[in-house]
């Protein structure tokens, strides 16, 4: 081995390096502003009061002490907000449904002083963010009914309003699952093979004929989301679908595809993938306008899809986030993604939802912008 190669190969990869400021940038500038944002997010987290109601359905003198008792004590309780305008079942799952409360305490027609079965009623939309709810209630709950009823304690269940009661964790991650990965794999689809498409001179011999630079990016973005549609089928098929392959002499038997539950209609869960799908196609045409190789498109997945994880309602609720970070969010398509998969998905929302219209209409709208930004990068670039 000669010493003097291997320090000129050193010397060259150094030196590449000192010439690309940005592979410096993001080998040392977006990890920490990526620990710096989620620190952010982490520290920062607002904490929201929980919006609660007491709904008493027993007939005995029983429910109505604990009740009286529980409205007392979540009364006096920090971080909880007691509605006592919401008297039956059916008002409060429509004021779930309202967003006007976020938990509702349930005494059972057969409640008594032998059964004590409590009830904790959510959305069943963002699990993760319910279950932040529960533990102040949880405890306001024991301490009333242990008073009232005696030594023994009570047995508190959790029910939601949309969802089945044996669904999965997978089940209530699907569409965030679904969402994300397809708007990241789409994204470097789509800014790898355009930039191919700059590279090999195709797109400069194209701006040479008359077509015209908006046609060229429509063209483009028609062709790469054909490949982007059928990825979202396959992909829905393997989350949704399921086919259980029998055993096969050594070979033990197996399964193809997560079968997740859902209780919406998987062609609108289809058509909301598919246009956040359109408009990873317009983003990646538009990124990769400013990339030179294949490796500055990989550059820009710490810039745009780290932080949609982080705000979209991947792992925290929005309303969560911190102030100056919420409106962010709200400008993400993938928050407007999971929240309407989450609708079709979860609570069996179809087009007549004003949600699932908003979603599906902010992300047409996210898509046509990139593609607009794409046409007038391209014509700067040429120029």
């Amino acid at each position: 081995m000669n010493a003097l190669r291997v320090m000129a190969v050193f010397r060259r990869i150094i030196a590449q390096f000192r010439r690309d400021p940005r592979s410096l940038a993001l080998l040392y500038i977006a990890p920490l502003a990526i620990i710096a944002l989620l620190g952010w997010v982490l520290s920062s987290q607002q904490t929201t009061a929980v919006r609660v109601a007491v709904v008493n359905e027993s007939a005995g003198p029983a429910g109505a002490v604990v009740a009286t008792r529980l409205e007392s004590a979540l009364d006096g309780q920090p971080g909880i907000v007691l509605d006592r305008s919401v008297a039956d079942d059916s008002t409060a799952r429509q004021a779930l449904k309202d967003k006007k409360l976020d938990l509702v305490v349930v005494l059972p027609p057969d409640f008594s002083a032998q059964s004590r079965t409590i009830d904790l009623l959510t959305l069943g939309l963002n699990p993760t963010g319910e279950a932040s709810a529960i533990p102040a209630v949880q405890k306001a709950v024991l301490g009333a009914v242990f008073d009232a009823a005696g030594a023994a304690l009570p047995t508190i269940e959790h029910s939601t309003v949309y969802g089945s009661p044996d669904a999965t964790t997978l089940d209530s991650l699907a569409p965030v699952v679904v969402g994300f990965f397809l708007y990241f794999f789409v994204f470097i689809l789509t800014g790898i093979s355009f930039l191919r498409e700059r590279i090999g001179g195709t797109l400069e011999r194209l701006l040479a004929t008359p077509v015209s630079r908006a046609e060229i990016v429509l063209g483009y973005s028609l062709g790469f989301g054909f490949f982007a549609t059928v990825q979202v089928a396959i992909v829905l098929a393997f989350v949704l679908g399921r086919l259980d392959i029998p055993a096969l002499g050594p070979v033990p038997a197996f399964a193809i595809g997560l079968g997740v539950k859902t209780v919406g209609n998987p062609l609108i869960a289809y058509l909301l993938v598919f246009v956040l799908g359109l408009g990873a196609v317009s983003l990646g045409i538009f990124l990769s306008t400013f990339a030179r190789t294949e490796l500055q498109i990989l550059q820009f997945i710490p810039i745009v899809i780290v932080p949609q994880a982080l705000l979209s309602g991947f792992f925290w609720p929005i309303d969560q986030l911190p102030n100056l970070l919420q409106p962010v969010a709200r400008v993400l398509p993938v928050t407007y993604a999971i929240d309407g998969l989450r609708q079709v998905m979860i609570a069996g929302a179809d087009l007549s939802s004003p949600q699932v219209l908003l979603d599906l209409g902010v992300l047409v709208g996210i898509a046509a912008v990139f593609m607009a930004l794409a046409a007038a990068t391209i014509r700067r670039e040429v120029a």
